[in-house]
């Protein structure tokens, strides 16, 4: 009778990319919070990767997968329809071989003319471009995918829009002042982006751009979030990209980036999100990193604990992450758990699924 009484009085809200890390933690929070109902948008319901969503406390009763692709303009309008909010997590990123190239090219163009003016110049039959591609299929599902979700939030008017970004989005600045501590002034300038061919940094300052110029001109309530490197226990049940960057710790045949890296827990995320959301008085871009730490003391720590594993042997040394200032996401009273709980976790959800095996 709780439960149907929950339900009946609860806010609904969008999370896109509900099958992913950070978006299966915040459709966790969210129906552990007994006060929402969910729409959550998946590639295919039916897929049994998402499973995990449909066996949470709370799912029969307040949570509703939507098969929605966030390039698909009306089925992500379907999935917000009736919202009270929205959380944008979804950023997919091609992990298929391209088939036809040029054809592929051409097609992402006539649909997303702003790749034109993004991306460098390269002629359609040319070389380059299978790398052009590459770019282009990085950057389209990013903006316009963005796009799509703020205009069908403008739609149905809903009342906020929480947007992941990334810290990817801040720290590409060589104008920004040497040793001082980035904050939500910073951005990545997207020419050097371009020129370094970070493509990833490119696509996802390109849609928080996007986002925020179309939600001033509009009147949209937005706020987004920058996490750092997103670590911790897996919901579903693939390695997300965030978390291989761990996993590769573990194993003896990896090449590792050595370097000082700034970590964030998932579960630390989602609160985050929900934090952001539910203060009114939350507003503009907040950073999410709690640890900074250098690999080679990540590595270190995990020895200590797992002996059992190779671990890492061959390393490219590169330059440090730059240090970044959350004080702002902690004013409005976010705390963030111990990294050495969160690798625990991360290595004892690994072992489960399978994934740190040898």
């Amino acid at each position: 009778m709780e439960a149907k009484a929950a339900a009946r009085t609860a806010t609904t809200v969008c999370v896109t990319g509900a099958g992913g890390f950070v978006g299966s933690w915040l459709v966790h929070r969210l129906l552990a919070a007994g006060r929402y109902k969910v729409h959550a948008t998946v590639r295919d319901p039916g897929d049994a990767k998402n499973a995990h969503l449909a066996a949470m406390g709370g799912a029969a009763e307040r949570l509703r997968l939507f098969g929605a692709d966030v390039l698909d303009g009306g089925a992500v309008a379907a999935a917000v329809a009736g919202c009270d909010g929205v959380f944008h997590v979804a950023c997919p990123v091609p992990d298929y071989a391209l088939a036809d190239p040029e054809a592929r090219t051409r097609h992402h163009i006539s649909r997303h003319p702003f790749l034109r003016h993004a991306l460098p110049a390269c002629s359609i039959s040319s070389d380059a471009n299978n790398e052009f591609m590459l770019q282009a299929e990085m950057l389209a599902p990013a903006v316009t995918g963005t796009m799509n979700v703020m205009k069908a939030c403008s739609e149905a008017k809903v009342k906020r829009v929480v947007v992941v970004s990334s810290l990817s989005a801040v720290l590409e600045n060589p104008a920004w002042p040497e040793g001082k501590a980035m904050d939500e002034s910073c951005w990545s300038d997207v020419e050097v982006c371009r020129a370094t061919e970070n493509w990833y940094c490119l696509s996802k300052t390109l849609a928080e751009l996007e986002a925020w110029d179309y939600a001033k001109r509009t009147g949209l309530d937005m706020v987004t979030l920058c996490p750092s490197l997103v670590i911790g226990p897996l919901l579903q049940s693939t390695v997300n990209a965030s978390s291989a960057v761990l996993v590769d710790f573990l194993k003896g045949d990896r090449l590792v980036k050595m370097k000082l890296r700034n970590f964030v827990d998932v579960r630390d995320v989602a609160d985050a999100l929900l934090l952001v959301y539910e203060t009114p008085e939350a507003s503009g871009r907040y950073i999410c990193n709690s640890h900074p730490m250098h690999v080679s003391d990540v590595i270190k720590l995990l020895k200590s604990w797992y002996p059992e594993y190779k671990y890492a042997t061959k390393f490219v040394h590169v330059s440090d992450e730059p240090s970044f200032n959350s004080k702002k996401l902690q004013a409005l009273g976010w705390k963030c758990k111990p990294l050495e709980d969160t690798l625990k976790d991360s290595v004892e959800s690994f072992r489960k699924a399978g994934a740190s095996h040898q």
